[in-house]
């Protein structure tokens, strides 16, 4: 179970990633890029409240919990990798 939420923080992770990255690179000026981070913050804490109340549910491998770690995780991940980008993008030179 612990291998699954691994595996499922880093493929949302890396998905996070591009999509912030492709909207990043289309809208320069937007906080747009930020936005799907900032849902799977929701998302997280979504599942993770639900985990709390309802019984043992399995989801390909990993509960409501573990869906909501990943999630968090990758919202973690991905807003501060998206940040320094962001940053480095605005850099006037």
């Amino acid at each position: 179970m612990v291998q699954t939420v691994i595996l499922a923080g880093i493929i949302l992770t890396v998905l996070t990633l591009v999509v912030n990255a492709v909207i990043l690179r289309a809208n320069k000026s937007s906080q747009a890029c930020y936005y799907l981070s900032f849902f799977f913050v929701i998302v997280g804490l979504l599942l993770l409240a639900i985990a709390s109340v309802a019984p043992k549910v399995d989801l390909l491998g990993a509960g409501f919990g573990g869906w909501g770690i990943a999630s968090l995780f990758a919202a973690a991940v991905s807003f501060m990798i998206t940040s320094i980008l962001d940053a480095y993008q605005n850099v006037e030179a």
